[in-house]
């Protein structure tokens, strides 16, 4: 049923000729096969759910334990705020096509869909690389930590992180609206991606994988070598310590973000840096599934599970003492 109704709007679609923009856009989900339908719904409402309390959850307990009042915890709320949304702008859709249902998206939505995914995971490149600099100034000028890494200082990195994040949004989208869908407006994927889209496209899209390269190539490799350098520093740090105890301490502060650094930035890598032949959109559909439903879902678990205060925190929290 569902591949008749893909073929009906497919011949539809097609049927309308040439348009400089699309009124409407169909996505296609993650798959086209009715028993997988049911099984993945429950799957990824699973994740999202579990993406929803763990994130919420870690806010609201990082703004009522004074113990987590810390710049460390300031960025790990802001990046929990980010997961939360850049998962809910995306999940929800993705969710309705496994319902069955024919999954049309105006062309203002899709746009936006596009426009605030943009934003929320360029704001997470940085917010992670903030907090690998925070990490730098802990271990390897911990008598200026204080001044360093004062309220004003970590509000001005957050608002940089999402001003960052807007501005990508800003140019991809601005480009994306100039281009002209004269194409079957079918999109094969679950949202509103940059590379999908390209492929509708019948106007040149030179400038637009012109932007997608400079602007995701800037927005990884600036990120990705800031933490590189600020990890280099911390571990000559951290190997100059003389107890086996204090470097054993000083790297479990690290683990944590570094194991979310590295799942982060490797799958937006593999995604967007791979040769375009190497990949079907089917393949890629499957590989942009991780850094859109899993990560926000592991980096609550990754640093609940792996930090002593976030335990104690939340152990306060709910027993009351």
């Amino acid at each position: 049923i569902l591949t008749f109704h893909f073929h009906r709007n497919l011949r539809r679609e097609m049927a309308l000729g040439n348009h400089s923009a699309a009124a409407t856009f169909l996505l296609v989900g993650l798959t086209q096969q009715p028993e997988l339908q049911l099984p993945l719904f429950l799957l990824f409402l699973g994740i999202y759910l579990v993406t929803v309390v763990g994130n919420l959850g870690m806010i609201l307990l990082i703004a009522a334990s004074p113990l987590l009042h810390t710049p460390m915890y300031y960025f790990l709320s802001s990046l929990s705020f980010t997961d939360l949304c850049y998962s809910s702008v995306i999940t929800p859709k993705m969710l309705v096509n496994f319902l069955g249902k024919e999954n049309w998206l105006l062309y203002s939505e899709c746009m936006a869909q596009l426009f605030f995914f943009v934003v929320f995971v360029v704001a997470e490149g940085y917010l992670l690389t903030a907090m690998a600099y925070d990490r730098y100034v802990a271990i390897c000028s911990p008598l200026l930590y204080n001044v360093l890494m004062s309220s004003r200082v970590c509000s001005l990195l957050v608002l940089a992180a999402f001003l960052l994040g807007f501005l990508s949004a800003l140019a991809h989208t601005n480009a994306m609206m100039k281009l002209s869908f004269c194409k079957a407006h079918i999109i094969n994927h679950y949202f509103c991606d940059v590379l999908p889209l390209l492929n509708l496209s019948c106007s040149s899209t030179h400038l637009n994988e012109l932007l997608l390269f400079i602007i995701a190539g800037l927005n990884t490799l600036v990120p990705t070598l800031a933490v590189a350098i600020s990890y280099a520093f911390i571990f000559s740090s951290i190997l100059h310590i003389r107890s086996s105890e204090g470097r054993s301490k000083a790297f479990g502060t690290c683990s944590s973000h570094l194991m979310a650094v590295g799942i982060f930035f490797g799958s937006i890598t593999f995604m967007y840096f791979k040769p375009p032949s190497s990949n079907s959109l089917d393949q890629e559909k499957v590989s942009s599934v991780f850094y859109t439903t899993v990560i926000p879902m592991l980096n609550p678990l990754i640093y609940s599970l792996r930090n002593k205060d976030v335990k104690k925190a939340l152990k306060k929290v709910l027993v009351g003492r």
